[in-house]
């Protein structure tokens, strides 16, 4: 197939559903001072299903709460709005993209590692100085172009995994090789499209071709949890491969031994909870 241009991936990424208005709002306030917290708190409860599955992660081992929360305005109280910001954001985007009839292709699989590399960023993130919420946002959102090529154009996307097994090489250099562009690029186009801030946007866009300027940032949090995501072997896919750690991205870590892993540990308890809630 000839290759494909931004502004065509743009068009396809048109056609996917909206996230619900309330998760807009959060967005928009994830760049703003002055944030109506009740308000948006009010609007969160509306939608039921959106409330019960953050209740649910907010009372989860991740957060350590000593007592329950039974309400959207406690778990603000308790947890503070960035969590919970964050929280409803993973559920609605783990939902926002469904299967289409007949696919082959592994959504919980995906999710899986999706849920994986976001607990991961959300662990690296102090040490890089870079804010945990933010973070796991961005590693949750990492991988989401794999979803647009592979439900909007299907036929290519097999070609692309069958490039992968015959060339025994990563994704994103089967996808570069079938589309002429790889699913980090179209990751970060649709996070544009969300209207995600422009920081979780080069994050996501840049996750596997590091920048130089991408020194204790955000790109590099996302890169490194998703390589420690796919060493850990989370997804339960069988092809699972760890991308390789540059040595110039271990300098930059420079993470003792006892630390990367603790890293790997913390990273692997509060997958199986977040996992299961998420993912199901």
């Amino acid at each position: 197939m000839a290759a494909l241009s931004i502004e065509d991936i743009v068009k396809r990424i048109q056609d996917l559903p909206s996230l619900p208005v309330v998760v807009m709002e959060l967005l928009s306030t994830m760049q703003e001072e002055d944030v109506d917290v009740h308000l948006l708190a009010g609007k969160i409860t509306l939608d039921q299903s959106l409330t019960a599955k953050t209740l649910r992660l907010a009372n989860s081992s991740f957060y350590g709460m000593q007592s329950k929360v039974t309400s959207i305005q406690q778990a603000i109280a308790v947890l503070g709005f960035h969590s919970i910001r964050t929280l409803v954001t993973a559920c609605s985007v783990t939902g926002a993209i469904a299967p289409l009839p007949g696919s082959r292709f592994d959504f919980p699989g995906f999710w899986r590692h999706s849920v994986a590399t976001a607990v991961a960023a959300k662990a690296l993130a102090p040490r890089l100085r870079q804010n945990a919420e933010t973070a796991f946002t961005a590693g949750l959102l990492h991988d989401l172009g794999t979803l647009v090529l592979a439900t909007r154009f299907p036929a290519q996307y097999e070609e692309a995994l069958a490039w992968r097994r015959a060339h025994d090489c990563g994704t994103a250099e089967a996808e570069r090789a079938v589309f002429g562009l790889d699913h980090a690029v179209v990751g970060g186009a649709l996070a544009a499209h969300w209207k995600f801030p422009a920081a979780i946007q080069g994050a996501v866009a840049s996750h596997h071709e590091l920048l130089e300027q991408d020194v204790a940032s955000l790109p590099l949090a996302i890169h490194v949890a998703d390589i420690l995501a796919h060493a850990l072997d989370l997804s339960g896919q069988e092809d699972e491969l760890a991308p390789a750690m540059s040595a110039r991205v271990w300098r930059t870590l420079a993470l003792s031994d006892e630390a990367g892993l603790a890293l790997l540990r913390e990273t692997e308890h509060a997958f199986h909870e977040m996992s299961q809630i998420l993912v199901g």
